[in-house]
């Protein structure tokens, strides 16, 4: 039986931009940068490398971005760009919470695979005894938070609708803060490839995604009812 060919070693790289986008020498910069990062963390990071391998001259570094942490900056607010986009666009689109939610896991597993994890936990790191990067860094995990914290409040409301209430102290920001902190757990344990703590997250967000997808059904059923009842209710057109 055939087998299909192992992708090749650019397909399987790190990347910012897709091929077609790095025609300007920051986003060569940018890009070398990213694959640098997600491939040997920040300690290891020199700009001289990244310039061999963005094929410019090092002054060109220096030029667009003065210094190591404001590049790497440079390079988080990209990839958080792309990734704030991307989740937006999940939020606003068609479809359930369930549905949702196991798309948001896919994002996540191409986000691990891409390197995008890892650099997040590198400047996440770095920022313990740099206080300069750990001052840039804050505002972008509270981007993503804030996205999460619109995608609960969504749900809190469709809940409400349903006549589901949960107890005062369980708050949509309350609920975001879980869903938000216990991701960045899980992405430290996979980065460290803990198998048995990934076991525990993967039953823990096969949870929630049941637990959507019963909101899911009561949403239906209650939409399904209200179109019922305009139906019954809407006067008989008489004859003439």
């Amino acid at each position: 039986m055939p087998t299909a060919a192992a992708p090749s070693q650019d397909a399987q790289r790190p990347q910012l931009f897709p091929a077609g986008e790095l025609g300007t020498t920051k986003a060569k910069i940018l890009d070398a940068a990213y694959r640098r990062l997600a491939q040997q963390g920040y300690a290891a990071l020199s700009t001289r490398e990244i310039a061999r391998d963005a094929g410019v001259n090092h002054a060109l570094i220096n030029y667009h971005f003065r210094t190591k942490d404001q590049l790497v900056i440079a390079v988080l607010d990209e990839a958080n760009r792309q990734l704030l986009a991307r989740q937006q666009q999940m939020y606003r689109g068609p479809g359930g919470f369930a549905e949702k939610w196991a798309q948001a896991r896919r994002f996540y597993e191409t986000d691990l695979a891409s390197g995008f994890v890892r650099l997040q936990a590198e400047l996440w790191a770095a920022g313990m005894s740099n206080a300069e990067l750990r001052e840039k860094f804050r505002p972008r995990i509270r981007a993503w938070k804030q996205v999460v914290l619109g995608g609960v409040r969504e749900a809190f409301a469709t809940a409400e609708a349903c006549g589901i209430e949960l107890p005062a102290p369980f708050t949509a920001e309350v609920v975001a803060t879980w869903i938000s902190e216990f991701w960045l757990g899980m992405e430290f344990a996979d980065l460290i490839g803990d198998r048995e703590e990934q076991r525990i997250h993967g039953d823990a967000l096969d949870a929630m995604e049941r637990l959507l997808q019963r909101l899911d059904a009561r949403a239906r059923k209650r939409g399904a009812a209200s179109r019922s009842g305009r139906s019954r209710g809407s006067p008989k057109r008489r004859r003439t």
